[in-house]
């Protein structure tokens, strides 16, 4: 790994190769946001209050998994770097953990409530052991703040694409290959698909980027110091709190789109200039989270543009404002607006989609902020929390979904009754909206702007310049 001063300039191939590894874990974020709860409560067969739990009592390991795999990949030293050998040698047990998670056993009730939480843990594990390392990758390939923000709105497009690909093909492959099987074989060959093309694309991302940066001061930091300095990092907790606070926002819409189109909206006849269409529910769901996810890809596009000009802290919290009110907006519209509920959905994927790119990139720059402030570069360990954030605020929202449905009286596969309707309502809308709302109260402390990080960029180029001289 060569350490490069000044701004190295990545090229589009590069960046594209980057992008390449979200699309692959991605694909399975989508099956689990989207999907993993609806299989579990009307296809796999437990409740929607047991599915809750499992998803908040797994996440007590995972907050200890993250930081420890962070941790562990910065230590790591091998011919390829720090962190682009995970990219290879977890890519396949990756795919085999997807496929054991959506497999449906011929166990009991209790059986299978072992099963799940057994391949749950081991899944989300897997995820950890090839993403941190994935997401931390971005810290080192550039030091350029620019070229950074660029990365993420890569790495993002790669992201929902590969999201986009499943919304698009998850129902199609599924009625296909369980048209004989069964929905539960269906389920399983679908998810097979995705881990064999998962495992390419984390394959593609490893040849394709090279890590560049090193720390500037060689010598190896201890645990001990890495946590200290994390608990001293004021950004880093801000971040956090932002980035679990969105992740709510889009589990909680994720995980309620197959209900609120299923029980809520249901079958719809629709005019198109003149001319009626009939559309499923299913059909209709699957429109709505292709859109969604879409729209998303547009506004990681818009994310750099407006970033530069209006500044990565004002742009978030403009994005999550207009996120917040749309969501809240959702929750009057009734089954009869449907085109109202598509174009609500078009505006809050935009809106939305602005977010994400900037979250990663604003996490470079707090790694440079730890080096910058304390000589030590843990970009490993930093990195980690936006995987640990994901999965809590994955985890939350997936939690409160299934503990709402619950609580209103959530039964599957048979006519809900008003309370449960309100509470599937409630998800995808107004409390979808506060996890927005969190967010911008996060940002609103964040003090990592424009000119603060130059300052960074410009004191910690000197001093790799003089450590590169020394080393001559």
């Amino acid at each position: 790994m060569s350490s490069d001063s000044g701004h190295p300039k990545l090229s589009f191939r590069e960046k594209a190769a980057y992008g390449c590894g979200d699309f692959a874990s991605s694909m399975f974020w989508k099956l689990f946001s989207m999907f993993l709860l609806f299989f579990y409560t009307d296809v796999f067969g437990i409740s929607a209050a047991a599915v809750g739990t499992m998803f908040l009592v797994t996440r007590i390991w995972d907050a200890v998994n993250d930081p420890m795999m962070g941790l562990i990949a910065d230590r790591t030293s091998s011919r390829w770097g720090k962190f682009r050998p995970y990219l290879l040698f977890v890519a396949i047990p990756f795919g085999i953990a997807g496929v054991l998670t959506f497999t449906t056993p011929d166990f009991d009730a209790t059986g299978k409530l072992i099963y799940a939480y057994v391949t749950y843990t081991l899944m989300m594990m897997v995820y950890t052991a090839i993403n941190v390392p994935y997401a931390s990758l971005m810290g080192v390939m550039s030091n350029n703040t620019d070229d950074r923000t660029s990365l993420a709105s890569f790495r993002f497009v790669g992201a929902f694409s590969g999201g986009l690909f499943v919304t698009a093909t998850a129902n199609t492959l599924i009625e296909y290959f369980g048209s004989a099987s069964g929905t539960e074989t269906g389920y399983q060959l679908t998810i097979a698909v995705y881990s064999v093309t998962a495992a390419i694309f984390f394959v593609l991302t490893f040849l394709g980027t090279k890590e560049r940066l090193k720390p500037v001061v060689s010598k190896q930091s201890t645990l001990k110091e890495d946590l200290h300095d994390l608990g001293k990092n004021g950004p880093w907790f801000i971040m956090l709190g932002a980035n679990i606070s969105i992740l709510i926002f889009n589990s909680l819409r994720d995980g309620s789109i197959l209900y609120y189109f299923k029980y809520y909206i249901k079958d719809q006849t629709i005019n198109f200039f003149g001319t009626e269409y009939a559309f499923g529910q299913a059909a209709l769901a699957s429109a709505y989270m292709s859109i969604w996810v879409g729209t998303n890809i547009i506004g990681v596009m818009l994310a750099k543009p407006i970033a530069h000009r209006l500044g990565k802290k004002k742009t978030y919290f403009i994005s999550v404002a207009l996120s917040a009110m749309l969501s809240i907006l959702l929750f009057f519209l009734t089954p009869d607006q449907i085109e109202m509920i598509f174009i609500s959905n078009i505006l809050i994927g935009v809106s939305a989609g602005i977010v994400l790119p900037l979250i990663w990139s604003m996490y470079a720059d707090i790694a440079d902020y730890s080096e910058w402030k304390t000589g030590r570069r843990a970009t490993g360990l930093i990195f980690s929390s936006s995987s640990m954030s994901q999965k809590f605020g994955w985890t939350l929202g997936g939690t409160l979904t299934g503990w709402l449905l619950a609580a209103f009286g959530f039964q599957a596969n048979v006519e809900q009754t008003d309370d449960s309707l309100l509470g599937i309502r409630l998800m995808i809308s107004l409390i979808a909206g506060v996890g927005a709302v969190l967010a911008g109260v996060f940002m609103y402390f964040y003090k990592l702007d424009e000119k603060f990080m130059a300052k960074i960029e410009k004191e910690l180029d000197e001093a790799r310049n003089g450590k590169k001289k020394e080393q001559l």
